[in-house]
């Protein structure tokens, strides 16, 4: 009994270590942001690995996306005679949630854990102690980049992931399922307003914060991982554990965005 409690009692006060130090970071890094020497050459670099080659598989995510919305929003509006909604349904669906929440969980998946394994390789490898004795900080040169480029990238990717997304369920809809293409794209100029777009946008911006937050974090404070693994083992552990809370976060993170701006 005794050393379950002291097993808890550690637990919670890792845990809370952990988050207490991810919050320093953070708030470090944005303190870092607005510090001169400002180097526009690193961030238009993260911007290219971040976004521009995170393109294709929002282009893809998005078209089926969009195709599968259409169907489903085909077949059950059909049973109402209402219709002339799929196209408003398509768009409010994608621009509100599924737009912000699957790009970035896309995001994490192929920039997210990179970032992660980046940093970590580079802590394992002392690159990064490295750096703090030939007086650079680490967060000025390695974090900042990251992170002013994740807060660019991810509201121009969801966008593009909106733009498919509306497509691929004109596509399901209009061409396959003869849906009237005025109707479609009536129903959505009725029902959008600024509100749905914004909501959209905001979500981006906190999201691609949330990513590089994690991601970097993680990979940034590996050698205090409770596991004690380091060198290849201990950045696969932490890409993984990155990976997992980032997700888990964007998701609640749009639960709370959604309850506060509803």
């Amino acid at each position: 009994m005794r050393k379950s409690i002291e097993k808890l009692g550690d637990n919670a006060l890792y845990y809370v270590e952990h988050a207490g130090l991810m919050g320093i970071f953070l708030f470090s890094c944005l303190g870092k942001m607005f510090t001169p020497p400002y180097r526009l050459y690193p961030v238009v670099k993260q911007i290219h690995f971040i976004g521009a080659r995170s393109i294709f598989i929002i282009v893809v995510a998005g078209g089926f996306t969009g195709m599968v919305l259409g169907l489903q929003g085909y077949y059950t509006l059909q049973r109402f005679g209402s219709l002339d909604l799929l196209g408003s349904a398509v768009a409010l669906s994608l621009l509100r949630e599924l737009g912000p929440v699957l790009t970035a969980l896309m995001v994490i998946g192929r920039a997210g854990s990179a970032i992660c394994a980046e940093i970590g390789i580079m802590r394992s490898s002392e690159q990064i102690d490295a750096l703090e004795c030939m007086a650079i900080h680490p967060y000025k040169y390695l974090m900042v980049p990251k992170f002013i480029a994740g807060i660019i990238s991810l509201p121009l990717l969801t966008s593009i992931f909106n733009v498919v997304g509306i497509l691929g369920g004109y596509l399901a809809a209009v061409v396959l399922f003869g849906v009237n293409e005025g109707t479609y794209f009536q129903g959505m100029y009725e029902s959008v307003v600024w509100d749905d777009v914004e909501m959209g946008i905001i979500k981006s911006f906190v999201f691609g914060l949330i990513i590089v937050w994690i991601s970097a974090a993680k990979g940034y404070f590996l050698h205090l991982d409770r596991s004690g693994a380091y060198g290849a083992e201990g950045v696969s552990r932490i890409t993984t554990n990155a990976v997992v809370l980032s997700s888990v976060a964007i998701l609640g993170g749009d639960y709370l965005i959604s309850a506060i701006l509803l």
